[in-house]
């Protein structure tokens, strides 16, 4: 493989190859006109099924599982390997184009969020759930939700797709993210080790944020055998604290909606009634055409 030299001034010339080169660009806003859907809740989610995707709506499962009705909410699919996350309407919520985006109509003006932190914090703000108020312990609590903001990146678009899918295997940059990947689960088992959950005692929006990343790699979920190269399993705090909070109900319910991979009995595609998990996952829907 001859040697890459960079030039003294990129341009896009030629698609970037890898599983997403078709939505990979340089440039920001809409690549087409298409308006957002709105449905009857004051909740309105734009989202797929990703880690990013999976703490909003596991937020949102959570709310309601402890009786918050305001919390009722419509979740439409966003394909973001047809490019949906460029359409105005889209944009309009989000100028990142990236999911997950929120609106919230229960205000006198529609509050857009976007961004999966924020979309957390704000929710459990207006909520008053899942973010202590005590200042040591919310200081803990948004620590470690900042922590995954930062270093997630380092997982996902470093050794996710370097690991999976890049166009070709590059042992410098596998090695690299890997050896960072598994400092982070390093860091995660220590502080899992004095401590129930990321913050202390209590289950927060911390762990909401964290958990679909770093739990996902520990059960095997991401990145084809990722797991296996990663010798995730010697990580035994993070183990017990994945298990933990994937045995929590809602979280079940949140891990569905908006999945458009594996069993179909576990895909909900879109959500907008609570009745849906019973009646509308994909197994359901393909068995009446």
């Amino acid at each position: 493989m001859d040697q890459y030299i960079p030039p003294k001034v990129w341009t896009w010339n030629k698609p970037s190859g890898g599983t997403f080169a078709s939505i990979n660009r340089p440039i920001a806003g809409p690549t087409h006109e298409k308006e957002l859907p709105v449905g009857k809740h004051p909740l309105q989610l734009y989202s797929l099924a990703t880690p990013n995707g999976q703490k909003v709506t596991i937020m949102l499962e959570e709310l309601l599982a402890l009786g918050h009705k305001g919390a009722e909410y419509d979740a439409w699919l966003i394909k973001i390997g047809d490019g949906d996350q460029f359409g105005s309407g889209f944009v309009k919520v989000n100028p990142n184009s990236k999911i997950p985006a929120l609106m919230d109509r229960s205000e006198p003006k529609p509050v857009r969020v976007f961004e999966s932190g924020s979309i957390l914090t704000y929710l459990a703000e207006k909520f008053g759930e899942f973010l202590p108020t005590e200042r040591a312990a919310r200081a803990e609590t948004f620590s470690w939700l900042f922590w995954q903001m930062g270093s997630a990146p380092y997982l996902g678009g470093g050794f996710g797709h370097f690991y999976a899918y890049a166009p070709e295997k590059i042992e410098y940059a596998i090695d690299r993210f890997a050896m960072e990947t598994k400092r982070q689960m390093d860091v995660l088992d220590r502080r899992l080790a004095e401590s129930e959950y990321l913050a202390g005692p209590d289950y927060t929006i911390a762990d909401m944020a964290v958990w679909p990343w770093y739990g996902g790699l520990a059960k095997g979920r991401s990145y084809n055998d990722a797991h296996q190269f990663l010798s995730v399993h010697e990580y035994k705090n993070v183990q017990r604290w994945a298990d933990a909070i994937d045995a929590r109900p809602a979280v079940s319910r949140g891990r569905m909606v908006n999945r458009m991979s594996g069993d179909p009995a576990f895909q909900l595609r879109e959500r907008h009634d609570a009745s849906d998990f019973e009646t509308k996952t994909q197994d359901k829907l393909e068995a009446a055409e």
